[in-house]
């Protein structure tokens, strides 16, 4: 960690992973009297790990969208963010959309620590898929949570939160930012002002804590006798996932590719689910047959 005078006005590095984050998180430390240094963008699940399918893609819209004189960064290894951070000086670091477990010796290059904006109320949901979860179990909205990054995941002290999100039945990421990213920008302020006051947050309550890890390959098939509101439910998370593929599944002797369903009656193949209620297959294409592996 250096040891120098502390401005009011932060340098601040922003580690995320699109351009409605970027520009979100840029908005709010800008409006907050604050200086964003350089962008890191997380092309990766992991340090050292593979590029994203999307990487390129995504890179490209967030250069598109990134104010001029601004450095973009793509780092590969945790090794590499460290020496990046250290060099831009960072007061302070915002994470949003990032996958990656940060070591203490990276936490703690910033005199203020890092700050992560996580989508749900925590101790709900901790880990790397929260809203992946949310869409999943059928709740109706979720939250968002400015905490404080320690070496766990999504453990640290809360700075801010908000519930009462909607997650609507046809939800995307675009809709989804249009209701959300509003509520990040003002979480972000309060929690800018928190962090400069030197408000260490709020603990978390451990007993009410559940995890949102990455979906089970099996997720990716749907089965007939899971009831109809969890069908309609998986197939609304891989369609938010935009999977090209799945989910799938057999209807008589064809295997499709469910894109969307309705739990009202519409337009469609009818299919009768495993608590005997009916889901409609509004939009689908013919699959290919689940791998052995799964």
């Amino acid at each position: 960690m250096r040891n120098r005078e502390m401005s009011t006005h932060l340098r601040i590095g922003v580690i995320s992973s699109g351009p409605a984050e970027f520009s979100t998180i840029h908005a709010a430390c800008t409006d907050s009297g604050h200086h964003p240094v350089a962008y890191f963008y997380g092309r990766s699940l992991r340090s050292g790990g593979p590029n994203l399918d999307d990487a390129s893609e995504t890179a490209a819209s967030i250069l598109a969208s990134t104010p001029q004189g601004m450095d973009l960064i793509f780092p590969g290894s945790v090794d590499g963010l460290a020496l990046a951070l250290e060099s831009y000086r960072v007061d302070l670091v915002i994470v949003f959309g990032f996958a990656w477990k940060l070591p203490r010796s990276v936490l703690e290059i910033p005199q203020l620590g890092v700050i992560n904006v996580h989508v749900s109320m925590l101790p709900k949901y901790r880990g790397p898929a929260p809203l992946l979860w949310a869409i999943r179990n059928g709740d109706p909205t979720g939250g968002i949570t400015v905490h404080r990054m320690d070496e766990d995941f999504d453990t640290g002290n809360i700075l801010a939160q908000q519930d009462g999100i909607p997650l609507a039945d046809d939800i995307s990421w675009a809709s989804y930012c249009t209701v959300a990213m509003p509520v990040v920008y003002d979480l972000i302020r309060t929690s800018l002002d928190r962090v400069v006051a030197g408000h260490a947050g709020e603990p978390q309550n451990d007993s009410e804590a559940s995890y949102a890890g990455f979906l089970e390959d099996e997720f990716s098939i749907i089965c007939w006798s899971d009831d109809a509101r969890t069908i309609h439910h998986q197939v609304r998370t891989h369609r938010f996932m935009r999977s090209p593929s799945h989910p799938i599944a057999k209807v008589g002797d064809t295997w499709l590719h469910v894109m969307r369903t309705s739990l009202e009656p519409a337009e469609g193949l009818l299919v009768t689910c495993g608590d005997g209620k009916p889901l409609w297959i509004t939009e689908s294409e013919e699959g290919a047959p689940p791998k052995a592996s799964l």
